[in-house]
């Protein structure tokens, strides 16, 4: 059985590693001269060892005054956009899951239909009504919008329905009211739901690059994926190809950080998801 169980890793590390094959690659690339990638992208193993080597690039990079500014601005619009769908979405779906109320199956409905809807099917209606407020390029033109997504309330509304009702109950008898037991049970309760939610809610609003081009019409307000994009529209615009890749580097790390950080908990609420449903 051991013998199967390495021969199973390495089967499974072989596709991995070629999947990273072109992340390695752009890591590398970032890392050498402009002047040498212009003459070609192939240096020695494939183009995953880089040498010469510089971090020239990464300098060049930071040097350029508003990229810290749109990193704080990728901060503060994905951290306001995953502690809104916390709030929307645990508290929606608990009502979903748990009260009776006027309209109840016809709002599931309206949710369920939400996940159908294509998000650039509703730009032309969200940038008329931001227009009109005179809220475009500001971080709440970029938050609001994201902040009520389906997928966050039905997945909140099962996860509270797989908690045992017996629970529940126990707190009535003892004269506890809805909201009481929302705070202080179900919540504690859904912290793995919860975590997995933050973090893809996070990750996806920091990856975002098709709302802030919409919206945000001043480089003050660029988030990094609109910034960093801003400046490498064309080779020379963005003074070689490892500058490019340096800014796809630096775009992508904070995420990928996070992901390893967090990944267990993400593991733990997939595992406890599948065994409740």
């Amino acid at each position: 059985m051991n013998r199967g169980y390495y021969w199973l890793i390495t089967a499974l590390s072989i596709p991995a590693f070629l999947w990273l094959i072109p992340t390695l690659w752009m890591i590398s690339l970032s890392f050498q001269p402009n002047e040498v990638l212009a003459r070609t992208t192939s240096t020695t193993a494939f183009g995953l060892i880089p040498v010469p080597f510089t971090a020239g690039n990464y300098a060049a990079l930071f040097s350029f005054g508003q990229t810290p500014m749109w990193f704080l601005n990728s901060a503060i619009v994905a951290l306001g956009m995953t502690l809104g769908v916390l709030a929307v979405s645990t508290t929606a779906g608990y009502a979903l899951a748990r009260l009776e109320f006027p309209f109840k199956r016809a709002i599931l409905v309206l949710c369920l239909v939400g996940l159908m809807v294509p998000e650039q099917a509703v730009f032309i209606p969200l940038y008329t009504m931001f227009a009109d407020l005179g809220w475009h390029n500001s971080y709440h033109a970029l938050i609001l919008p994201r902040m009520a997504v389906p997928i966050g309330v039905f997945l909140m509304m099962q996860f509270f329905k797989s908690i045992p009702k017996d629970i529940e109950e126990a707190a009535r008898i003892d004269g506890v009211g809805w909201l009481q037991i929302f705070w202080h049970i179900m919540l504690p309760l859904a912290r793995p739901a919860m975590m997995t939610l933050a973090i893809l809610t996070f990750l996806y609003a920091w990856n975002d690059y098709l709302w802030p081009l919409v919206s945000a019409r001043e480089p003050e307000r660029f988030t990094i994926t609109l910034g960093l994009a801003s400046i490498q529209s064309n080779f020379a615009q963005s003074e070689g190809l490892g500058r490019v890749m340096a800014s796809g580097v630096i775009a992508s790390l904070p995420v990928v950080i996070l992901f390893l950080m967090f990944q267990r908990h993400v593991v733990r609420a997939m595992t406890a998801g599948g065994t409740k449903g």
